[in-house]
């Protein structure tokens, strides 16, 4: 990639630790590097996918690939992360995925209790909306595959929760341009809205099932 991105970020922010990794790795590999990166965000939560989603984006208004590729790459790393995950809950368990979870640095126990019980109080949309959530999108494919939800079912969820949340990032990356690093302040706004959706729904929901069972009554 020639050094692009190493570049590009020289000139707004010094990037170091997981960052700086990350721009490496999309530095040197290209479209793959970014499926690596954002399929590792599954795997280990801190990694800042926030980050190279907009770097995706900028590269690909820089013509290192297409747009086209930086939502492919990009999407299939975070499906392709979320299976291993998904793969962890199913052949090791409850207990032995929670003992498992808190070694992970800057991981609490409560982080993987607060997604086990998102998941069973909301199910497939909590897979579905998981993906735009922090912790979450790294956490919720573990109760999927401890409670073994059907595969097509998860990769479909997945997959379209992926794809809306890669692609306001890529966007905006690839319209910002060389200040796609701007897209990081506006990332807990996104995330909050996000919250907010869900919790509205799920009051609706709410709503809906008790005005139905007193019908009934």
């Amino acid at each position: 990639m020639s050094n692009l991105l190493i570049a590009a970020t020289a000139d707004t922010e010094q990037l170091d630790g997981l960052a700086g990794w990350a721009v490496g790795v999309m530095d040197a590999l290209g479209g793959p590097g970014a499926a690596v990166v954002v399929g590792a965000d599954n795997l280990f939560p801190p990694i800042p996918s926030e980050l190279v989603l907009p770097l995706a984006g900028f590269s690909a208004s820089q013509g290192v690939f297409s747009f086209g590729a930086a939502l492919f790459w990009t999407t299939l790393g975070s499906v392709l992360g979320a299976i291993i995950v998904y793969a962890v809950g199913a052949l090791i368990g409850r207990e032995r995925t929670r003992a498992l979870v808190v070694q992970i640095p800057l991981i609490k126990a409560t982080d993987f209790d607060r997604t086990e019980a998102w998941f069973a109080k909301h199910g497939s949309k909590a897979v579905f909306l998981g993906r735009m959530v922090p912790l979450f999108r790294s956490f919720i494919s573990l109760p999927a595959g401890i409670e073994r939800m059907g595969m097509a079912k998860f990769l479909v969820l997945t997959t379209l929760g992926s794809l809306i949340w890669n692609t306001i990032f890529v966007t905006a990356g690839y319209q910002l341009g060389e200040n796609w690093h701007l897209v990081d302040a506006y990332a807990e706004i996104l995330q909050k809205i996000v919250i907010v959706s869900i919790a509205v729904a799920t009051v609706g929901f709410v709503a809906m099932r008790l005005r139905s069972r007193r019908a009934r009554l």
